[in-house]
């Protein structure tokens, strides 16, 4: 018998699976309209690869991931692309995005498949691109690619492989069901999965409230290896980590994975679609999903197909909707509030209530806390939930993260037991957004100064190469100056040339020495000239009008001068320098026009008298 441990904290909430599990597994039928979302798993959204107006077959690709970690999207039936637009899709806020609308055309026309008979002929990296090409994303948790979760990192050898099918969330049994009726299809899917990761170790986790199911699963096991684990019920034992603790007794380390301790888990559903791609060449375009609560009269499990709005399979489960209080997308414990019944069914979605005002009745306001220490008992990872609460509340994040916030797996266990009705859960959703933002702004700022300091370092280095640069240029102009320089005093005292340009300069130098040789010589040789010979002769007439424009101005300075006195003392000293200067100046004319009538007449001549 395999050996069980436990965890701490938990919770025994009313478990109300008995609605949903009277009727087998009922097909939901191919609906008016198909909304498929381009993300439906962590990582980047898929990218449409149809366009509007095309006509799609049943499993063909419309949208795949080129980059980055992600998995296609397959039609889920044949028929017309109608839109691509913004939809409501399925998350807390109630927000739209990007969908792939197909007009069904009633054919079901299937798309070529080809599917393996014996996948161990193949090699290990093509069964894991035929899982990830079939779409195939983890259902029962938060849609993690399952073919990378099937390759751990290298230095981290899974040795235990562990399928959840505990399915502790009161309401849910779609995986109860699934494993009732596909029980043969989950342990192929395991089986695929085991063969991928060669574990020592296959374990299948059931609560004990499923025993049709037990049963279903250890028939379907017999002549292998895989143990079938029976564990109590109490919630959240099928959360992976809580999981992993009563199968193995290890404890994932805070912020590790569980492949760091040697184990890996998968959900049962996420199995049989593994065998499904394998052995039927069948992407991921369909899923059992829970319809239940006490707004509906034919409660029950339906395999339905991806795109599917909510609204057709509540029409198939009998909705009455004088009675319809809330819609809940998953469990009463972990899922939310829907604000529309048009949200499509997606790879992530188990479950749907229709719940009355009774059965799941609006949470009373919010009172004080009284510290009475239920919820850190009731908390199955051994958090503080008081203080974080406080922290939370108080916007100080930082201490928060510090007692281990991202932690808490938000099963809402805290919440279900608090006497004060405080919503705990959504305070650490609240504080985990706000750090997660204010992470994600940080490496904006941080890729931001990074870019600016290295076009910083960039530009300094492109400066100091140009500079190095110019610094080589002058360098290689200076020597080849010198060189040429050299080149040509030495052609010049040799008499020959090194080159042509030497040559020039030495012929340019020569020339300009032999006419500095012959400048001098013919001034030594020149005789010398009578003074008068080189006198120039001045202009007489040009002197003459000179001496009467100093006169006429002379005059006119003068006559200004009375003027000056009579008026302006004030400006007597000022006219009286400028009568003075221009009366120097009529000298001077005077004195330059009588050298120059002397200068004019001969020397035999006696000069004329004025």
């Amino acid at each position: 018998m395999t050996q069980l441990w436990d965890f701490s904290g938990g919770v025994h909430p009313p478990e109300n699976k008995q609605q949903s599990t009277r009727r087998p597994i009922r097909m939901a039928g191919i609906p008016d309209r198909l909304i498929l979302p381009l993300q439906q798993h962590i990582g980047e959204p898929a990218e449409v690869i149809v366009n509007i107006g095309d006509r799609v077959l049943k499993g063909q690709k419309i949208a795949d991931v080129k980059a980055g970690m992600g998995v296609p999207v397959h039609a889920s039936t044949s028929g017309m692309v109608e839109a691509i637009e913004h939809r409501a899709v399925p998350h807390p806020s109630g927000m739209s995005d990007w969908c792939v609308v197909i007009k069904p055309d009633g054919e079901d026309q299937w798309c070529e498949r080809k599917p393996v008979s014996d996948y161990r002929k193949l090699d290990r990296e093509q069964v894991l691109g035929m899982i990830r090409d079939a779409g195939i994303a983890g259902m029962g948790g938060a849609g993690f690619p399952t073919d990378i979760k099937l390759r751990p990192p290298r230095d981290r050898k899974v040795e235990t492989l562990i399928l959840n099918g505990a399915e502790c969330e009161p309401y849910i049994t779609a995986d109860d069901m699934t494993m009732r009726e596909h029980a043969s299809e989950v342990v192929a899917g395991l089986k695929i999965m085991a063969w991928i990761l060669r574990p020592s170790r296959c374990v299948i986790g059931i609560e004990d409230n499923k025993p049709e199911a037990i049963l279903a699963m250890r028939d379907a096991v017999q002549g292998t290896q895989i143990e079938i684990a029976v564990i109590p019920t109490k919630y959240p034992s099928g959360g992976e980590k809580q999981l992993i603790q009563i199968l193995t007794g290890l404890e994932v380390p805070s912020g590790g994975i569980p492949a760091d301790i040697g184990v890996m888990c998968q959900n049962v559903g996420t199995a049989m679609a593994v065998s499904r791609a394998i052995f039927e060449a069948t992407p991921l375009i369909s899923r059992v999903v829970t319809i239940t609560g006490e707004a509906v009269r034919d409660a029950g499990t339906f395999e339905v197909l991806i795109g599917t709005p909510v609204s057709e399979l509540l029409t198939a489960a009998g909705l009455e909707t004088g009675k319809l209080d809330r819609l809940v997308l998953g469990g009463p414990m972990m899922g939310y509030t829907l604000t529309t019944d048009t949200i499509p069914v997606v790879k992530t979605a188990n479950c749907v209530i229709a719940a009355t005002s009774e059965e799941l009745p609006a949470p009373p306001p919010e009172q004080p806390c009284i510290r009475c220490s239920q919820c850190a008992e009731a908390c199955p990872m051994e958090l503080l939930p008081q203080q974080l609460f406080w922290y939370a509340k108080a916007a100080e994040f930082e201490k928060a993260e510090h007692l281990n916030l991202f932690d808490c797996i938000e099963c809402g266990a805290c919440s279900y037991v608090c006497p004060s009705s405080i919503p705990l859960v959504q305070y650490y959703r609240y504080a985990k957004g706000e750090i997660r933002q204010q992470r994600a702004e940080q490496l904006k700022s941080d890729r931001a100064r990074e870019r600016f300091e290295a076009r910083q370092a960039r530009l300094e280095r492109e400066q100091q190469e140009k500079e190095a640069r110019r610094k080589e240029r002058a360098k290689a102009a200076a020597e080849a100056q010198a060189k040429k320089q050299a080149e040509a005093e030495e052609a010049a005292a040799q008499g020959e040339a090194v080159d042509d340009r030497a040559a020039k300069a030495a012929l340019v130098q020569q020339a300009l020495e032999r006419k500095k040789a012959k400048a001098s010589t013919k001034a030594e040789s020149a005789p010398e000239q009578p003074l008068t010979d080189t006198r120039e002769q001045p202009d007489i007439e040009s002197l003459e009008k000179q001496l009467m424009q100093a006169e006429a101005k002379l005059s006119t300075m003068q006559g200004m001068l009375e003027e000056a006195k009579a008026q302006q003392a004030d400006n007597v000293d000022k006219l009286e320098r400028a009568v003075a200067k221009n009366h120097d100046r009529v000298e001077r004319a005077r004195q330059a026009l009588t050298e120059a009538r002397q200068q004019s007449t001969p020397e035999t001549e006696t000069p004329s008298p004025e």
